[in-house]
């Protein structure tokens, strides 16, 4: 008998067949199978035996395009909204999106929704592209660039809830052309050949932030567009802040540069066409604690008397989306 996995990455190997991506299933399905032996945390079989308690429904609208909204609440018993709202909630923090599922408001941390329209009137046109997300979390910006006419979605982060979160909301929606697998950019092989390539909040989460943007551009064909969201701070072209032991509370944060020096960098590598296209500082609006995450957030993780700096004193969360074309 199938595992529910097994099912999911079936179902993405057939789907890289006749495609340019088909070279990927020399390496991909050992990896799964690696991962599958060695790496499920210690939650994921309860959290699979929930996914399938999830009641099969047939939604009248799948909006993908503006949101991420799946049925109404008139296409479903009122014991049935309360069953998966309660299931949902088992898979909390859930930290992006929001997500409406039968008019259950999935209220996560991060209006990854408002991210998401200020990238989009800056990238090229996603119809018929075959896109990489790296660092997807629970896949909502996945879902929106399938909004947008792609092709192929495909997302890529070891963070095994994530993994979950994606196929509590496939089990609603059920569509073909998007996939999760549960891999790190580093286990990948250059693929040369995906249209375009999105990295929204990882950068700053690496050690080697140039190696990291090198196996970004090994998964670009040539002509492929980087799409890439980051923290950064105010100075020049040689301006680039390490960050102490912790920033906003996070202890996993090395590099921030300043956009002129990403360009230098990004210029360095190979990209040309680099335009920053968005600058934002992240307000107590976008990022906080919810009834759907309830730990702390970022007024947490922010000085009191001053907003404009984090609690360790250095400058407050501001983010840039630069856009780039590999040569």
């Amino acid at each position: 008998m199938s595992r529910l996995y097994d099912v999911w990455f079936a179902d993405c190997y057939q789907s890289l067949l006749n495609t340019p991506l088909a070279h990927w299933l020399q390496t991909l399905p050992a990896q799964i199978e690696q991962w599958q032996r060695n790496d499920l945390h210690g939650e994921f079989y309860k959290w699979c035996k929930l996914l399938q308690k999830i009641p099969q429904t047939h939604p009248s609208i799948i909006e993908l395009s503006d949101s991420v909204r799946v049925g109404k609440a008139e296409d479903i018993t009122e014991y049935q909204q309360k069953q998966i709202t309660g299931l949902l909630k088992q898979f909390m923090p859930w930290r992006k999106g929001p997500f409406f599922i039968h008019d259950i408001h999935i209220d996560t941390e991060w209006r990854s929704d408002w991210k998401w329209d200020r990238v989009s009137p800056h990238i090229s046109s996603l119809k018929d592209r075959f896109v990489l997300d790296v660092g997807c979390g629970s896949g909502y910006h996945m879902w929106r660039m399938l909004g947008s006419g792609a092709k192929g979605v495909y997302g890529i982060d070891p963070t095994q809830l994530f993994l979950i979160q994606f196929h509590a909301i496939q089990q609603f929606i059920k569509n073909e052309h998007i996939h999760f697998l549960p891999l790190g950019i580093e286990q990948m092989q250059p693929l040369n050949a995906f249209d375009t390539v999105f990295s929204m909040g990882v950068l700053y989460h690496r050690r080697d932030p140039i190696n990291f943007l090198s196996q970004l551009k090994q998964q670009l064909r040539k002509g492929g567009e980087l799409v890439l969201e980051t923290l950064v701070v105010e100075g020049d072209e040689k301006t680039v802040m390490m960050a102490g032991e912790r920033y906003a509370q996070m202890r996993n944060v090395w590099f921030l540069p300043s956009i002129d020096a990403l360009k230098v960098w990004l210029s360095r590598l190979g990209f040309v066409n680099i335009k920053a296209v968005d600058v934002n500082t992240t307000s107590l609006d976008e990022q906080r604690s919810t009834e759907w995450m309830t730990n702390n957030s970022l007024k947490d993780f922010l000085d009191p008397d001053d907003l404009s700096k984090t609690i360790e004193g250095a400058p407050a969360p501001k983010r840039a989306v630069l856009v780039a074309t590999r040569n």
